[in-house]
């Protein structure tokens, strides 16, 4: 697996420290995906309602809070597919 998956598996889980009630796929392009579920955060490709997508310079900028999320999704640098309300319900809960 992925040194970058891994990283963001941890940063991630301790920033939803209050749960979620959606399922989002975070794909991280070369490196893989992550699940966000209400039963945390892991390394996985499964079905979900929304699916992000962004390289991992991106992902690690939102990460880190230098991208913003909205201005990555509209310059493109971060992809949405499905469901913009659970990406907004999750924007919610990392900041």
């Amino acid at each position: 697996m992925s040194t970058v998956i891994d990283k963001a598996v941890e940063v991630l889980s301790e920033k939803m420290s209050g749960g979620f009630d959606g399922t989002v796929k975070f794909v991280i392009e070369d490196e893989g995906a992550i699940m966000i579920d209400s039963d945390g955060v892991r390394a996985g490709d499964e079905e979900a309602e929304c699916t992000l997508t962004a390289s991992a310079d991106t992902f690690q900028g939102i990460m880190s809070g230098e991208v913003n999320p909205t201005a990555a999704f509209m310059s493109g640098q971060l992809k949405l597919d499905g469901d913009m309300g659970t990406a907004m319900k999750l924007g919610a809960v990392l900041s």
